[in-house]
């Protein structure tokens, strides 16, 4: 039965509200239920404004006012840094202790910046801003091994290819990881990450849900539940921080667990070089080149590359889309009715139109040189992260008419 059975509307209303205004509602829905926001209206109000392109005047002024406030900070973190650099410059130490080696000195640290004794021990480098010199080598990294069946190989791939941040990986870093990563079942209840304290590993699940749980207004609240292919317990890893949130296993659950060392040197140096390489590329693209740095990093992030041959046929005429595409070298046509009716080159994009209108697809897209390359994007990362351009997108749909 279609949701539009009953209405009192006529058939050209019900086919817009089926094919323009039910996809929209639906995602819309979708992304509240999975944000749970505390005052939904002015929730819905913002990702209509975000999927329109559009931004309030307030908005922009909260970004001003708190752009402001960081540079204030920041001036401020500047001068304690110069008062401290003067400090030590005046202080002269005794001759005697001048003549020791001076190589094998090292200064008191300051009680501010001391981490508290609970945390000693375990203290670690910055993951987002690695500096390596002559005071900081870079150590050689030798990856844990923990044996695994062929049927564990199988399922952890094939769990691993529904995440983004590991679908990307070369062969040899993915077999790299499937070594390095340990099975670890959990029990319905069982809490395995706690708010606020270090974290050395991230989780991908396999079966099973787990809910990310927060302190709001000394209140725990469930803000967010991970599903098979999600992965968790990452934030911390990235940004050298403490656990944003907790996670309890909803039922029983199998995930796999990998540690810091094995990350940062290798999911997380891939995707900087990925992230370095695609970025560039981005630029040059028409569609994106518009759009901010960080935005252009995040569709960065999301791209999944692939390979054709002469005559392969990467969408076909009339079947479902849930990918959007982006050439990144080699040429491609598309196919109408048995008409060659475009011609694709570096840079340009196709498939966009079956996600806008959610539709089959208008026309073939066939290789024409004797390799492509297109970066790829699912339905969700389409629709999450290229909203502003939807309106950009849907107004160039003629050109497939």
């Amino acid at each position: 039965m279609s949701v539009v059975d009953g209405l009192p509307f006529a058939d050209e209303k019900k086919k817009y509200i089926l094919e323009v205004l039910d996809p929209v509602l639906e995602e819309m829905v979708s992304d509240v239920l999975t944000e749970v926001p505390p005052v939904p209206l002015d929730y819905m109000i913002g990702w209509l404004r975000k999927r329109s392109g559009l931004i309030a005047v307030h908005d922009q002024q909260s970004f001003q006012s708190r752009n402001k406030a960081l540079k204030q900070e920041l001036k401020q973190i500047k001068c304690s840094i110069e008062e401290a650099g003067n400090a030590i410059k005046t202080e002269k130490p005794d001759e005697d202790e001048e003549e020791e080696d001076e190589d094998d000195e090292m200064d008191e640290i300051p009680e501010s910046m001391k981490k508290p004794e609970a945390q000693m021990g375990r203290a670690r480098q910055s993951v987002s801003a690695e500096a390596y010199g002559t005071w900081n080598q870079k150590q050689a990294f030798t990856p844990p091994v923990h044996a695994k069946s062929d049927d564990q190989k199988d399922r952890l791939k094939s769990t691993l290819q529904k995440s983004f941040m590991f679908s990307s990986l070369e062969a040899k870093d993915m077999e790299t990881i499937l070594m390095a990563m340990k099975e670890v079942p959990m029990k319905a209840g069982e809490k395995v990450i706690i708010e606020g304290d270090d974290g050395d590993f991230l989780f991908v699940i396999e079966t099973g849900s787990l809910e990310c749980i927060k302190k709001i207004d000394g209140e725990d609240k469930v803000v967010k539940t991970c599903e098979p292919g999600d992965v968790f317990g990452e934030l911390a890893l990235l940004y050298n921080c403490p656990r944003a949130a907790s996670v309890v296993a909803k039922n029983e659950c199998v995930c796999w667990q990998l540690d810091r060392e094995s990350f940062n040197h290798i999911v997380k140096e891939a995707a900087a070089i990925k992230r370095n390489k695609y970025e560039s590329f981005l630029k040059s693209v028409s569609l994106i080149s518009s759009i901010d740095a960080y935005e252009r990093s995040q569709i960065a992030d999301a791209l999944v590359p692939e390979t054709f041959k002469k005559g392969d046929t990467i969408v076909t005429q009339g079947e479902p889309g849930d990918k959007f595409y982006i050439v990144e070298d080699g040429a491609l046509y598309a196919m109408k009715g048995g008409d060659r009716v475009m011609e694709y080159k570096s840079g340009d994009y196709f498939g966009e139109l079956a996600l806008l209108k959610n539709q089959p697809r208008a026309a073939s897209v066939v290789v024409d040189s004797a390799e492509a390359k297109v970066l790829s994007m699912t339905r969700l990362s389409f629709s999450k992260m290229l909203g502003p351009l939807q309106g950009l997108l849907a107004r160039q749909a003629d050109a497939y008419k």
